[in-house]
C-alpha cells in the first residue's frame, strides 16, 4: 500500500521569487528532506545548513497525511479562489521529489493545475511537471541536468555558479544568502552577500539577481 503524503502546509500567496515571481499560487510544502533533518541539533553537520523553513512535522496550515493524491489534490483546490486566471500551484519544501509522483502530477492536472516545483535537484523528478525550479544546496550530487529556473543560493563554497555550467535553463539567477537569526543559526552578512551576487551578476550577464520580495514585503 502507498504511503501517504506528508504536507507540513497549504497556502494560498504570491510567488515571491524567480521567473514567477508576483504570480498568484498555491504552496504545497512537503514535509521532510533528504539534505536537512529539519531538527536544529542536525544543522551545522548537514549539506544544507542554512535552510530557513520549518520542514519537519505536519503541523502547519493545511498541513496533514493525505491518504491519495485525489485527496491532495483537492485540497490544492480548495484553495484557489473562483475567479478567472490559471490555477498554479508550487510544490516545494523540504523536498518535494521525495514523495511526488505521477499520480500526484495527474490528480493537480486533472483539477486544472499547472504545476511548479522546486528541488534541491538531487532525486529524479516524475515526468508532467510544468515548471521546474532547481536549487542545488552545497556539494551534493545534482541528478537534473535541464530546468527552467537554476536558483542558486550564493555564495556557497561548495554550490558556485560554475559548478552548474552543464545544466540547462532558461533563466539563472543568484539569491544572497539571508543575514537574519534564524533558529539560533547565523547567517552570513547580507550586505556583502549582496554585493557579491549583484557584482556576479554584472559580470556574468546571464545570471540574474533574485530577491525574495515575499519577504521583503513580509508576505506569508
Amino acid at each position: 500500500m502507498k504511503k501517504p503524503y506528508k504536507i507540513k502546509e497549504i497556502f494560498y500567496t504570491l510567488q515571491g521569487e524567480g521567473a514567477h515571481s508576483g504570480r498568484p499560487a498555491v504552496f504545497c510544502r512537503f514535509s521532510k528532506c533528504n539534505l536537512w533533518s529539519g531538527r536544529e541539533v542536525d544543522r551545522a553537520g548537514s549539506i544544507c545548513n542554512f535552510c530557513d523553513t520549518d520542514i519537519l512535522g505536519t503541523d502547519g496550515l493545511n498541513g496533514g497525511e493525505y491518504s491519495t493524491a485525489d485527496d491532495l489534490a483537492a485540497k490544492v483546490k480548495s484553495l484557489w479562489p473562483n475567479v478567472m486566471g490559471k490555477p498554479f500551484v508550487v510544490c516545494t519544501g523540504g523536498e518535494p521529489a521525495i514523495q511526488m509522483d505521477a499520480g500526484l502530477v495527474e490528480s493537480f492536472h486533472q483539477v486544472g493545475f499547472e504545476i511548479a516545483v522546486e528541488t534541491n535537484g538531487t532525486l529524479p523528478l516524475p515526468d508532467g511537471i510544468d515548471w521546474i525550479c532547481c536549487s542545488p544546496k552545497g556539494a551534493s550530487k545534482i541528478v537534473v541536468d535541464e530546468c527552467n529556473e537554476l536558483k542558486l543560493v550564493f555564495p556557497q563554497k561548495d554550490a558556485m555558479p560554475e559548478n552548474f555550467v552543464h545544466i540547462k535553463a532558461d533563466y539563472f539567477y543568484l539569491t544572497p544568502m539571508a543575514s537574519t537569526l534564524t533558529k539560533g543559526f547565523i547567517y552570513p552578512n547580507q550586505d556583502d552577500a549582496t554585493r557579491k551576487a549583484v557584482n556576479f551578476c554584472l559580470n556574468n550577464p546571464k545570471w540574474r539577481l533574485n530577491l525574495q520580495t515575499h519577504k521583503v514585503l513580509n508576505i506569508d
